[in-house]
């Protein structure tokens, strides 16, 4: 008989003072050669960042937003999964499944949960080796059995048929959701389509097409390197981040300057107070190398990418990692119910964008 065991976050004080004592000790490189960010994090950003983490960052203003809401942990093929469960007033509530990604959490979430909550049974997972969820202590946990498990956990909940959601790595397991269990998962949605440009249409691709293969080719050239460590040497990795916590703050928030709608400065679209919300998801549960793991769990390790038949909705944000045009997307998504090109937000779309993330939901599970 499966468990599920009621779950609030309660952080140790004498974890949160060692955090203190190690931002007091941190030794700091020199400056960057250059007046931008395309060496990294600049010192004089990561410099007040770490003043202000030490001497103003309140945690507990965090933890006690996550705990307004009702949370669980269960047992799911040997590994301890935690989740947030919000249940819906509407008697016609369908039940939402939303998977974060790297270097996200489920506090990417917080501010799109009042909305959404008005028509769905949420279900908030940390993915394995994240947050509040448990470390794998054996290889084998990639993106189908992660999806395997969430699946479990709906139908744990009593949710037979249940609709998902999902950007970044969430976007691999949502997707994986929908071609695999596609007997209750009966519908998606993604802002990071798994796809890649259709060869057929290289001789006639449109101006947003050409900006999408000028964005993968930035990638690939200048912003993958923490994917190739990751998803090759995840544990040697993992020594830094779990010691310094100014190292996993930079290796996070490097992607929320180069991944966000931000016009040149991560605050722009975020708090200080938000990032470093997210950052403390890695930092306190010490999962700089188990967070990596997924990588080298799952790169290349896949078999033939399978056609995604249940309705499903593609939202496209401009500074999305990979974008994908809707007949690139029509190619794997053979029933795509809404397609849609933002003219704002990123990679972290509802962190960034949370109103327009419901409303966009909203409108495409609606239109199933």
């Amino acid at each position: 008989m499966f468990e599920l065991t009621p779950f609030k976050v309660e952080i140790a004080d004498s974890d949160l003072a060692s955090l203190k004592s190690k931002l007091e000790l941190t030794r700091l490189p020199e400056a960057e050669t250059v007046d931008d960010w395309t060496q990294g994090v600049p010192l004089d950003y990561v410099r007040d960042v770490k003043n202000y983490w030490h001497n103003e960052y309140d945690w507990r203003r965090c933890e006690s937003r996550i705990n307004q809401y009702e949370q669980f942990t269960t047992e799911v093929f040997g590994l301890t999964i935690h989740f947030l469960h919000i249940q819906s007033a509407a008697s016609d509530a369908q039940a939402l499944v939303l998977t974060h990604g790297w270097p996200g959490s489920i506090v990417e979430f917080l501010d799109v949960i009042e909305p959404l909550s008005k028509s769905f049974h949420l279900v908030i997972p940390c993915l394995p080796g994240y947050g509040f969820s448990g470390k794998p202590t054996h290889h084998g946990w990639n993106v189908e059995k992660t999806a395997n498990a969430w699946n479990t956990i709906m139908l744990r909940l009593g949710y037979d048929e249940y609709l998902a959601q999902g950007g970044d790595w969430g976007a691999a397991v949502t997707t994986s959701l929908a071609t695999n269990h596609d007997d209750h998962c009966v519908g998606m949605h993604t802002n990071m389509p798994t796809v890649g440009p259709d060869r057929d249409t290289m001789e006639d691709l449109t101006e947003f097409e050409q900006e999408a293969l000028k964005g993968s080719q930035f990638y690939q050239d200048w912003d993958s390197g923490y994917s190739k460590q990751q998803s090759t040497r995840p544990q040697t990795l993992g020594y830094g981040l779990v010691d310094s916590p100014i190292g996993q703050a930079a290796w996070i928030l490097e992607k929320f300057f180069q991944w966000t709608d931000c016009q040149g400065h991560p605050e722009n679209v975020l708090t200080r107070d938000q990032l470093l919300d997210n950052v403390m998801m890695y930092w306190l549960s010490g999962s700089g190398a188990s967070s990596a793991r997924l990588y080298w769990e799952s790169f290349g390790r896949g078999g033939r990418a399978k056609d995604v038949t249940i309705p499903s909705g593609v939202t496209i944000y401009p500074k999305e990692i990979f974008k994908a045009s809707e007949r690139w997307v029509r190619r794997r998504y053979k029933n795509l119910k809404h397609y849609r090109i933002q003219d704002r937000g990123g990679h972290f779309a509802a962190f960034e964008q949370p109103k327009l993330f419901a409303e966009d939901l909203l409108e495409c599970f609606n239109s199933f």
